[in-house]
């Protein structure tokens, strides 16, 4: 890929990303980073078309947030073969970074297939494991203004696991807790692995602070309540 190439790409994803900080341009570059370690283990990779994938797979963003009957990574994989099309790249290698980027989504039966989608999906996925995934869960979630947690029916702090209703520790139990073992590449699993027990203590040290908070201080209220 030449500097120019590179350039228009990426100008192309910039001008597509909006204000979200939990899927900004430093979400971008982080994945494409961590998908160029991951690929040094790997063989018969084309960078070129990792790259162009990894730049363009949340381009979609804007259209899921307007329409949240809308797939971001379908959306997506449609505008970056459409782009690269107007732009002179060969209909072979559009195919391939659209069909990158249309499988790069946890929450998708539509699984990745070549080295090149394997490593996005990995690189995506490591973003949003360990502390940074904490992180940009909390963002996302105050951002679209769901609350850390909710209760049970019985008003004590309901740890995630089954709610219906969004919030963080739902997150957390729906995908933060699940994803070490969805990894495609063995370079992939050893960095999650490797930062699996920041989230996890994040979690745990979060959830007895509640509740312990919470149930005691129920308790202590009930007691003035007469």
């Amino acid at each position: 890929m030449t500097k120019e190439q590179y350039l228009l790409i990426e100008g192309y994803m910039l001008s597509c990303m909006e204000r979200d900080t939990a899927h900004d341009k430093e979400h971008i570059y982080r994945v494409l980073y961590t998908a160029l370690d991951i690929a040094q283990a790997q063989e018969a990779v084309d960078y070129d078309v990792l790259i162009c994938a990894c730049l363009l797979h949340d381009i979609g963003r804007r259209e899921q947030v307007e329409n949240h009957s809308l797939c971001h990574a379908q959306v997506g994989a449609g505008k970056a073969y459409a782009f690269l099309r107007q732009n002179g790249f060969p209909e072979a290698f559009c195919v391939h970074v659209r069909d990158c980027i249309r499988t790069h989504r946890f929450r998708s039966e539509d699984s990745p297939q070549s080295i090149e989608a394997r490593i996005l999906f990995d690189a995506d996925k490591l973003d949003v494991s360990g502390a940074v995934g904490i992180a940009r869960t909390l963002a996302f979630k105050g951002q679209h203004g769901e609350p850390l947690y909710s209760r049970t029916q019985d008003n004590h702090i309901s740890d995630g696991a089954g709610d219906k209703t969004p919030s963080f520790f739902q997150e957390y139990k729906y995908k933060l807790e699940h994803i070490y073992d969805k990894f495609y590449t063995e370079r992939g699993a050893a960095l999650a692995q490797a930062r699996r027990s920041a989230a996890a203590d994040f979690y745990n040290c979060m959830f007895a602070e509640i509740s312990d908070s919470c149930d005691k201080g129920l308790e202590k209220l009930e007691a003035h309540i007469k």
